[in-house]
């Protein structure tokens, strides 16, 4: 296998075998890009490209056109809200059953106070095109989900709830985004303490 070695504009060209890390590499320059321009209107192949310090034909080796960039970095932001998500409910003991359902959505109010730009996109792009009569899918209906299961042990755990868990986890849920919208579009502010009382509240309300 031949060493690294250096390109012309100073960046070590990955070994074979390790075009996924480069892979990676794009969808971080990606979103940090996304970030800057806090949508994704401005991001282009050539942005990216250069952020990375590669030529445009090497992210076409990954990705065929704008719009695959586009839907790898929404994987990509959607797997470190899981990650971040899972982290945060696990930190606490199995035991706490509520309080890991709080440290879900903190955990996500984080994220998205933190990653407007993101968010927003992810917002945009998180749910799929449904037959009428049918439940839709994508992966933001996946955070519902994972807070419906929160919810779920702690009625298994005799907390009582007011509504039943699925009821539940879509109230915190909208409420959430109600309050990190507030901040990022009026009020112009990302800091996640800003919303943490509100979603702690939030929480304890659908409890009897």
């Amino acid at each position: 296998m031949p060493e690294n070695v250096e390109t012309g504009n100073g960046r070590t060209r990955n070994r074979w075998g390790e075009g996924e890390r480069l892979r990676g590499e794009i969808l971080e320059a990606a979103g940090r890009l996304l970030a800057e321009l806090g949508g994704e209107d401005g991001l282009t192949i050539r942005g990216v490209a250069r952020a990375v310090g590669i030529a445009p034909a090497s992210i076409y080796q990954h990705f065929s056109d704008r719009a695959e960039l586009v839907r790898g970095l929404l994987d990509h932001e959607f797997a470190r809200l899981a990650e971040s998500m899972r982290a945060a409910e696990e930190s606490l003991g199995e035991t706490d059953v509520v309080g890991r359902v709080r440290a879900q959505i903190r955990a996500y109010c984080a994220f998205a106070m933190r990653n407007p730009g993101h968010y927003r996109l992810m917002l945009a792009n998180g749910t799929s095109g449904i037959e009428p009569g049918t439940r839709p899918k994508g992966p933001l209906l996946d955070v519902v989900d994972r807070l419906t299961a929160g919810f779920e042990r702690c009625v298994e755990a005799g907390h009582e709830l007011r509504v039943t868990p699925g009821r539940a986890a879509a109230v915190v849920f909208v409420g959430a985004h109600g309050r990190v919208a507030l901040f990022h579009g009026a009020l112009n502010r990302t800091g996640a303490e800003l919303v943490e009382p509100f979603v702690d509240e939030l929480v304890s309300l659908v409890f009897v």
